[in-house]
C-alpha cells in the first residue's frame, strides 16, 4: 500500500484516502475481486486506477459510455498516465496505433466499450496482452448495466461473464453507484464474483438538498426556483419527450439564461457541441431527455432540476446524484404532475417488454410516487429503498426544512371514488371533476350525468385541489388509468375499503411554492470575502485561460474546491503550492507557474 500512497501524492495531489478506498486497492492490490458500491462522487475511479499504476500490466476498464471514457482519459493524460481508449468514435489508424501501444506495453491504462471487449477479435488481442506485458485488473464500471431489474440493461454487460473463465488470474473489479439488493445480487451472479469482497458505502449525499413539488405551473415554477438560488450556476434540466425539452430550452434562453437542448433527436454534431459548451463553459443549462449525464463528470453542476417523473427511484437517484459530486451544496428539484404520471404508464403500456419486465417497470415506477407523495423524510425513505435502514430525518429535504401539511382525505376521497364509478368508470379527471363541481357542461347534460347523486357534491375543493387529490389516488393506487380508453379512470380493489368508510385516508396539502431564497444549509465551503473577490475572479480566469489552452474543461484543469485553498492559504512558492489538495507533480509542473504568479499579484 505504501506505493499506492505515494501515487495518491504525487500523481493525483491527495494526502489521504476517502470511504474505503484503501481497503477497495488492498483487496485488488492482493489480487481478489471486488465488488465495490459507492456513490456519484465517492471516487471510484481511484479504485482501479491506481492498482492499474501499481500493478504489472495494463488495466482494462469497461466502460458503457463513450462520453465518459474521452472525459476520463483527457483528465488522466494531465495527470500524466498514460491512457487511452477504443470505441466506435475512432477511425481505423486510430484504432491501429493505440492496439500496437497495448501491445508495446506503452499503456497504464485502456477503456473499452462492453460491445467491443465481447468481441473475439478484442478477446484474442487481450490474451496477447496478457501474454507481453501483463494485465493488472479488469475493472467493470456502471455494473448495475447487466441487470434486467436495473434502470441502464445493457444485454452485452451479461456476456462480461467472459472474463471469470479467460483471465481467471486478472482482478476484476465491478462498481455502480446505483444498486438496490436485488441488482447487487444480479451483478455478483452474473459477472462471476461469487469470491469477491463486497464493498458497500452509504448511498447518502448529504450535499445534496431535496425537493418535489406539484406540477402545475411547472416551468414557472423552474424559473423561480431558478432565480431563487442558482441565477449563475450551471445545471441539467431533464424532460421526459424531446418537444419538453426545445420548449423548455428555448423559454429558457428567452428568459435569458444559456440554456442548450440534448436528447437524441438531434444530430451526433449538436449534441458533442451542447455537451462541450456544457463542460467548458460556466454557467451552462443542459435541457435534455435522460439521453444525457450518464457518466457526465463536470464536478460543478449546482442543481438538477426534473419537470418530469422519473421512471424509477434508481434513475432519480443517479440523475439527481449528477450535482454536486464537488461535494459543495447543491439542489434536487422537481415538479411533477398527473400527466407525467399518466403518460409513463402509457409509455410502459405500449412498450415492447416483456409482460415480467413490464411488471418490475410499473413496481419501480409506483416506488417512485411513493416517494413524491412522502409527509416524512425523503432521505431516509431514498436509503431505505436501497437497503440502508436506521438513518435519521436529514433536516436538508422539503419535508424536513417545511413539514407538510396533511389532512383528512377520507370523505373527498370517497366523493373521488364514487363519482368515477357512478359516472360508469369511462371518463378522465378533467371530466369527473367538473361532475363533481356541478359544472353547466352540455357534455354532462347530454348523458344525463346532472342526474347523480354525485353531481355538485365537491364544491368544498377547487378544480386544481381535486385535480391534485386524483393525482395522490392514482398515484397511490386507488385508481388506475385505462390507456386504451383514452385516459378513463377506474377502481382498483383496494379502493374498496375505502369507498365503503372501512379505511381512512390522509394526504399531503400541497404548498404554493414560496419565491423567497432559500439559503443552502451547512455551505461546505468558506464563503469568498469581497475583499478576496479580485484574485478569486483572476485564479477563475487564469484556469480558463489554461482550459482553452489544453483543449479540456476547466474542472480537468483544478476543481473549484483547489482553487478555494489557494485562495485561503495563498501559497508564495511553488512548494507551498504543492502542499494543496489536488495539486500533483505533473499539474504542479504544467500549471503551478501561471497560478503563482497570480497569487503573488494579490
Amino acid at each position: 500500500m505504501q506505493r499506492a500512497q505515494q501515487i495518491l501524492k504525487d500523481i493525483y495531489g491527495y494526502a489521504e484516502f476517502r470511504l474505503n478506498q484503501q481497503a477497495i486497492i488492498a483487496a485488488l492490490l492482493a489480487g481478489q475481486d471486488v465488488l465495490a458500491l459507492m456513490p456519484t462522487g465517492g471516487g471510484k475511479s481511484l479504485c482501479y486506477q491506481i492498482p492499474a499504476l501499481v500493478r504489472e500490466g495494463v488495466g482494462i476498464v469497461v466502460s458503457p459510455l463513450i462520453a465518459l471514457m474521452q472525459d476520463q482519459v483527457v483528465a488522466l493524460q494531465q495527470l500524466g498516465i498514460r491512457a487511452e481508449f477504443l470505441n466506435s468514435t475512432l477511425d481505423f489508424p486510430e484504432v491501429q496505433r493505440i492496439e500496437k501501444a497495448l501491445l508495446a506495453g506503452e499503456l497504464d491504462l485502456l477503456y473499452v466499450a462492453p460491445e467491443r471487449l465481447v468481441t473475439d477479435r478484442m478477446l484474442n488481442l487481450l490474451e496477447i496482452a496478457r501474454a507481453r506485458v501483463g494485465i493488472s485488473v479488469f475493472a467493470i464500471d456502471e455494473a448495475h448495466c447487466v441487470s434486467q431489474w436495473g434502470h441502464d440493461f445493457r444485454p452485452e454487460y451479461q456476456q462480461l461473464y467472459i472474463l471469470a473463465e479467460r483471465f481467471a488470474n486478472v482482478p476484476r473489479m465491478a462498481l455502480t453507484a446505483t444498486a438496490d439488493l436485488r441488482t447487487r445480487q444480479e451483478i455478483i451472479t452474473q459477472l462471476k464474483l461469487d469470491q469477491a469482497a463486497v464493498f458497500i458505502n452509504s448511498f447518502d449525499r448529504p450535499n445534496i438538498r431535496y425537493l418535489i413539488q406539484d406540477g402545475q405551473s411547472a416551468r414557472q415554477q423552474l424559473w423561480d426556483f431558478l432565480e431563487a438560488n442558482h441565477p449563475e450556476d450551471a445545471g441539467i434540466v431533464y424532460c421526459l419527450s424531446r418537444k419538453k425539452v426545445e420548449d423548455t430550452a428555448t423559454w429558457l434562453a428567452q428568459q435569458g439564461r444559456m440554456a442548450l437542448p440534448y436528447h437524441a433527436g438531434l444530430s451526433a454534431e449538436v449534441r458533442r457541441v451542447n455537451q462541450e459548451r456544457f463542460l467548458r463553459e460556466e454557467g451552462v443549462i443542459i435541457v435534455a431527455t435522460i439521453a444525457f449525464g450518464m457518466g457526465i463528470d463536470k464536478p460543478d453542476v449546482r442543481f438538477v432540476a426534473h419537470l418530469s417523473l422519473p421512471k424509477s427511484i434508481e434513475a432519480y437517484y443517479q440523475e439527481t446524484g449528477r450535482a454536486g459530486r464537488d461535494g459543495e451544496p447543491a439542489n434536487a428539484w422537481m415538479a411533477y404532475g398527473l400527466q407525467d404520471v399518466i403518460s409513463l404508464r402509457q409509455m410502459m403500456e405500449t412498450s415492447n417488454l416483456p409482460e415480467q419486465q413490464k411488471r418490475i417497470e410499473y413496481h419501480k415506477l409506483e416506488a417512485m410516487l411513493g416517494l413524491c407523495e412522502l409527509i416524512t423524510c425523503r432521505r431516509q425513505a431514498l436509503l431505505d429503498y436501497f437497503g440502508e435502514t436506521g438513518s435519521k430525518p436529514c433536516g436538508n429535504c422539503d419535508n424536513c426544512l417545511q413539514a407538510p401539511v396533511s389532512w383528512d382525505a377520507s370523505l373527498a376521497a370517497q366523493k373521488a371514488l364514487s363519482c368515477v364509478y357512478r359516472t360508469g368508470q369511462r371518463f378522465g379527471v378533467t371530466y369527473v371533476v367538473d361532475v363533481l363541481l356541478g359544472k353547466d357542461d352540455e357534455r354532462i347534460k347530454q348523458l344525463g350525468h346532472q342526474q347523480l347523486s354525485t353531481f355538485g357534491i365537491g364544491q368544498e375543493l377547487t378544480s386544481n385541489e381535486w385535480r391534485t387529490l386524483f393525482r395522490q389516488l392514482i398515484a397511490l393506487g386507488y385508481l388506475n388509468v385505462d390507456l386504451e380508453g383514452h385516459g378513463a379512470l377506474y377502481l382498483t380493489e383496494k379502493a374498496r375499503p375505502l369507498l365503503r368508510g372501512e379505511s381512512k385516508l390522509s394526504l399531503r396539502r400541497e404548498r404554493k411554492a414560496e419565491k423567497k431564497k432559500v439559503k443552502l444549509k451547512a455551505r461546505a465551503e468558506q464563503p469568498i470575502r469581497w475583499t478576496d473577490q479580485p484574485l478569486w475572479d483572476g485564479l477563475r480566469r487564469v484556469r480558463s485561460q489554461l482550459a482553452k489552452q489544453h483543449g479540456v474543461p476547466p474542472y480537468v484543469i483544478f476543481h473549484d474546491a483547489t482553487l478555494r485553498e489557494m485562495l485561503h492559504q495563498h501559497p508564495r512558492t511553488l512548494e507551498e503550492l504543492a502542499l494543496l489538495s489536488g495539486v500533483g507533480q505533473r499539474k504542479l509542473a504544467s500549471y503551478g507557474q501561471a497560478f503563482l504568479d497570480e497569487l503573488l499579484r494579490h
